[in-house]
Order: structure tokens, then sequence, then C-alpha cells
């Protein structure tokens, strides 16, 4: 699938992420790509809920305005809550450290929020899953930060990588974990009338 820089597309992807880039090919959307510049920090006593749908929203207001069109831009955001404390991508490996240990041999839960807004109406849906590790030892825990992988995700690790060793199972959404949940995507794609699966997409 093509990342068009001409007129020719459904919607702008406001993110970064290789992942959720993956995921729309799959669906077959013809999507440009813009990066958006906000800041990320957690507001006082906000949840994680709370936090995941407010930066997917404001990613996405801040491409549409930034456009000043009616295009449709979606955008996601993604967190990992063990406990009160809301885990996003690591700055360093001490924090890389702490958040696999406060992992290690427990469930956590995984948001994705995700989000559409054409200049005119907006939508935040959000995936939860339920993700049990298995026991990490130091040893691991060093050895997959050399990796590199770790470093853009948040939680500090890749499903659909080598941080999939350390998971036992999940309850819920295997996209919403990688950072994109398909079924909500859809839906939001749906909703503001996106094709899917368009005649150009190669079967």
């Amino acid at each position: 699938m093509f990342h068009s820089q001409s007129s020719d597309i459904d919607l702008i992807l406001a993110s970064s992420s290789k992942r959720r880039r993956d995921i729309l090919d799959q669906l077959g959307v013809r999507y440009r790509v813009i990066i958006p510049d906000i800041e990320e920090s957690r507001l006082l006593k906000e949840s994680g809920y709370d936090y995941v749908s407010r930066l997917a929203l404001e990613k996405a207001c801040f491409v549409s305005e930034l456009e000043s069109s009616f295009t449709a831009v979606l955008a996601a955001d993604t967190a990992v809550i063990c406990d009160d404390s809301i885990f996003g991508k690591p700055r360093d490996y001490s924090q890389f450290r702490s958040m696999l240990k406060a992992l290690s041999a427990r469930e956590h839960t995984v948001m994705s929020a995700v989000s559409m807004h054409n200049g005119q109406s907006s939508l935040v849906l959000v995936s939860k899953t339920v993700v049990t590790f298995r026991n990490i030892t130091s040893e691991e825990i060093y050895d997959y930060w050399e990796t590199g992988e770790p470093r853009d995700k948040a939680g500090g690790y890749a499903i659909q990588g080598m941080g999939g060793i350390f998971i036992e199972h999940i309850r819920g959404s295997y996209s919403g974990v990688v950072g994109l949940p398909v079924f909500e995507t859809s839906q939001l794609l749906t909703k503001f009338n996106i094709p899917i699966w368009p005649n150009s997409v190669i079967t």
C-alpha cells in the first residue's frame, strides 16, 4: 500500500509509528503521514482511559488544524497501565528496567485510544486488553534493552516483536497492544465513510 503525497488519499495518519502504518496498509486505506507535535504529559489524577483518549484526540485535532482542511485525520495513543502507574516510552535503561520489573510475573492493562477528526466532528474509541507476563530475569531485561526494540514502545515492549516471548496470554485485542486496534479503527473508518479494502488493493 502506498503513502500518497497527493490529494488522492482517504485520510491523514497523525503518527510516526510504522506499526500503525502497517495496520492501515492491511486495511487498504490510502493515506499520508503527518507527525503531530504535542505535549504528552499526564494530567494530575488523570486515569489511563482519559489519558490515552485525550492524547489521541489532541493529536488528530492538531494535525487537522495544521492542514486547515476537512480531510479526516486518524490518530492513536497507547499506554501500559500497572496499578496506578501509566507506562509510556522509557526515557532510559533505568526507567525501562523499573517498568519490566513491575510488569514481570503479573497482569497489566494496555489501553489504546483511536480518534478521528475531520474539522467538523470527532470521535474517540478505546480498546482495553489485559496482558499477563511470565517472570522476567534481570539478564533478560538487560539483553532485551540491548536489542533496541523497547526504546520507542509504550511499556518498553513490543508484543509483535521480541518482547512477545515474555507474554503468557492476553485477554482482548492483539492489535490494540500493537498500537492501533483494528476493530475500533474499522468502526471509525465506517463512521467517517472511509473505504476499507478499495478496489485498488491487490488480492
